[in-house]
């Protein structure tokens, strides 16, 4: 589509009463972003202009009407909302939830499509987007229904890969959902992200223990010991580098995530909470398992901070430059 070097980069507004036009009108600030990116922003060019004035920033914005003709060296944006959102920053409501979704809807389109070559989205408020049109917890599984493969909710950055096994799910909900069959599932597309889509031969997983201290033999639990265990000696015997299971306080305290590739997590704040301490603010929410590539920031909406011109497009900037990079991979590996 685009010559190599540079890609067609979708990119869904999120909330417009976060701070998702901001750090996007922030990012391309930075020209030297045009040499990567040929950018298309799904949203409303008015909009777009607004914010520009209003943060005194000087990144030039085209009105696209054509998505087969985007400008080179400009944040192309296309509308997708009829008329400029009223913004009311930092304020829940259902006209900020249907902006973002008419705007998810129409990127994920162009995405399937191969209309643009990766999409970067924006953060959503996700009690605000919930309607009849969209019943999920979150972006993961909304791309999981609109896209082929089955999704692996991948966080990534220089130092630190982490993928979870369940993602947004009620706590007590997880016990149940950690079959062998899942976690398989799992590892293996975990094992095939890091091998497609990084480059990574051969790659070593590290898998977190179910319960505090793995078990601790038995005495905190035995799925562990009677599940978790004999599973990832089977796989290993089998050809896949998997290892554990690790009492995880103590490996990422320790470091000991430096010695993998990546690591599993059982559970959503088992993986995020250490992979957001030591990640924060660099890095990226990356879909893996799916036929197309998408990024997102490692942050939410920040209400608190919205309208305020605080925000800071560092994780939206490194969500970009994942997904540039993940789209070429693949194409040498394909």
């Amino acid at each position: 589509m685009i010559e190599t070097s540079k890609i067609c980069v979708g990119i869904s507004a999120g909330d417009p009463n976060g701070i998702g036009l901001e750090i996007i009108l922030k990012a391309f600030q930075d020209k030297r972003l045009f040499d990567f990116f040929i950018p298309i922003v799904f949203a409303n060019s008015e909009n777009l202009i607004k914010e520009k004035k209003r943060m005194g920033l000087t990144t030039t914005i085209f009105h696209l009407k054509d998505i087969k003709t985007p400008r080179s060296g400009q944040l192309n944006v296309i509308n997708t909302w009829k008329k400029p959102f009223i913004f009311d920053y930092g304020k829940e409501n259902e006209k900020a939830g249907s902006e973002a979704l008419s705007s998810l809807n129409a990127a994920t389109i162009a995405l399937r499509n191969k209309e643009i070559d990766a999409l970067v989205t924006a953060p959503i408020h996700k009690k605000s987007i919930q309607s009849k049109n969209f019943q999920f917890p979150g972006h993961t599984d909304y791309l999981d229904e609109h896209l082929e493969g089955e999704s692996l909710m991948f966080m990534i950055s220089e130092e630190l890969r982490v993928a979870l096994v369940t993602d947004h799910i009620p706590l007590k909900d997880v016990p149940s959902a950690l079959t062998e069959e899942k976690i398989t599932k799992k590892i293996t597309l975990l094992s095939k992200s890091l091998e497609q889509d990084f480059g990574i031969q051969r790659p070593k997983i590290a898998i977190l223990g179910i319960n505090p201290h793995a078990g601790d033999q038995g005495v905190i639990g035995k799925e562990d010991d009677e599940m978790l265990r004999p599973l990832l000696k089977k796989l290993f015997e089998s050809g896949t580098l998997v290892f554990g299971p690790f009492p995880a306080d103590g490996f990422f305290g320790s470091q000991s995530y430096s010695k993998y590739d990546a690591v599993l997590a059982m559970y959503h704040d088992q993986g995020l909470i250490p992979f957001k301490t030591l990640s924060f603010g660099k890095g990226v929410n990356y879909t893996a398992g799916l036929n197309r590539v998408r990024t997102s920031p490692d942050h939410g909406t920040a209400f608190d901070i919205a309208g305020q011109g605080k925000a800071d497009p560092g994780s939206f900037t490194e969500a970009l430059f994942s997904a540039r990079a993940i789209y070429l991979q693949r194409k040498e590996f394909a």
